[in-house]
């Protein structure tokens, strides 16, 4: 067996990763519901299984969002597939041995990002979990920066909604399958500059149960979107 280059590996997986989204973009629709009304400086938060949603930000205004992403191999392609979307994005750790290092300076592109207007994302609870649990990185941006959270999933009742065997159980629309979804907005959830560890304590708990909260709702709005009679 021949063995492949990883840059040249990359940069194969790249194109089919990327011409997979671009077919199952032709059977496959997401709604907008109670998207937020302001522009700039925003968080948007969701869970590490659903960071595809992020495909339903409207291709205008997807130049203005940082999408956090690992420096992993694997982040390596999501952050080209992603780019190609329109979106742009900063660069988090890439292992055990520079995870600090890369954790301080991708918090410090998204305090910058949001500093000058531009809007971030990111999957709380990743790249490595655990499963729905928030970690503080959001909570210390949005403390540092005064920008506001807002948590967003997507759902559809639809079994074309695939999840895959990971930690996360990652979520994917299966091609051609013509799955209607929708990406749910949450209300702002603000955070002062708190010194108080408990206080960052209080606002990962508040910004799950958004996030659980959206979940619950996320089916009667749904039939509102696509089953109006």
């Amino acid at each position: 067996m021949v063995a492949i280059d990883e840059p040249i590996r990359i940069k194969i997986a790249t194109e089919l990763v990327y011409r997979l989204f671009r077919l199952t973009e032709m059977s496959f629709s997401i709604t907008n519901v109670n998207y937020p009304l302001q522009e700039n400086k925003v968080i948007f938060a969701m869970w590490h299984a659903q960071q595809c949603c992020l495909h339903g930000i409207p291709k205008e205004k997807r130049k203005n969002v940082n999408i956090l992403i690992s420096r992993s191999g694997d982040g390596e392609i999501i952050a080209r597939v992603t780019q190609r979307w329109g979106f742009s994005n900063i660069r988090g750790s890439q292992d055990k041995g520079t995870r600090k290092k890369g954790g301080v300076q991708a918090t410090m592109g998204m305090i910058d990002a949001l500093n000058k207007g531009q809007n971030v994302a990111i999957m709380v609870d990743g790249p490595v979990g655990p499963y729905h649990e928030v970690k503080n990185g959001v909570i210390r941006v949005a403390k540092h920066t005064g920008a506001m959270i807002i948590p967003m999933i997507w759902y559809t009742p639809q079994k074309t909604m695939l999840k895959l065997p990971t930690w996360d159980k990652f979520e994917i629309p299966a091609p051609f399958c013509f799955t209607k979804a929708i990406n749910l907005y949450g209300e702002p959830i603000y955070v002062e500059n708190n010194p108080d560890s408990s206080y960052d304590k209080q606002k990962r708990l508040e910004l799950k149960q958004a996030l659980l909260d959206l979940e619950k709702i996320a089916p009667e709005k749904y039939k509102e979107v696509y089953c109006k009679k």
